[in-house]
């Protein structure tokens, strides 16, 4: 069945603005007006008026980067007495959650996207989704890299620079690409 020309304007004008997020446009642009390391505690506030879910206590110390598809708003949730670095990248094409008092490092990237494993014509193929956890206590150290589906367990630690592709058990030191056991931690 053919696509009639309406329902295929219509689909490419999804695909064209389906991202566009205008209360987050103009948070973020009041956000990226502040110099990097002052106001730490206005930042979540700011966030939480574009719909963020903010635990009290939490600092954001410089612009962060929210990227997805839809209502990215609904699926960040960061817990209480967190500290995010500046610029952080999270892909909110699906839920990241972030509990009590995570540490999240200077340009960590948080992915919750990907593609399938295409044909030799097209590698890239259809784009699949999953949420990432980062449970309490836990640190991500700058530049970390989580992909999507992971969950980072309580009070553990991913190494500055590391690849994580897999859970990290609770209590546990990752580094390297990609991220693996170094040691278990008290």
């Amino acid at each position: 069945m053919q696509e009639t020309h309406l329902a295929k304007l219509r689909r490419i004008m999804h695909e064209e603005v389906g991202a566009w997020q205008p209360r987050l446009l103009m948070i973020d642009g009041l956000i990226r007006l502040l110099p990097r390391y002052t106001a730490a505690r206005l930042r979540p506030r700011l966030l939480q008026l574009a719909g963020i879910a903010i635990g009290h206590g939490t600092i954001v110390m410089g612009p962060v980067r929210l990227h997805g598809y839809g209502p990215i708003h609904r699926r960040l949730r960061i817990g209480a007495h967190c500290v995010i670095n500046t610029d952080c990248f999270f892909d909110l094409n699906d839920c990241i959650t972030i509990a009590d008092h995570v540490g999240i490092g200077h340009e960590v990237m948080i992915l919750t996207a990907s593609h399938q494993m295409g044909d030799a014509g097209h590698r890239a193929g259809p784009l699949i989704t999953a949420p990432v956890v980062i449970e309490a206590g836990a640190w991500i150290g700058a530049r970390a890299l989580l992909l999507p589906g992971i969950r980072i367990g309580a009070g553990s630690v991913v190494a500055a620079g590391s690849v994580v592709t897999r859970t990290v058990p609770a209590n546990t030191l990752v580094g390297g690409v990609p991220a693996k056991p170094i040691r278990t931690l008290a």
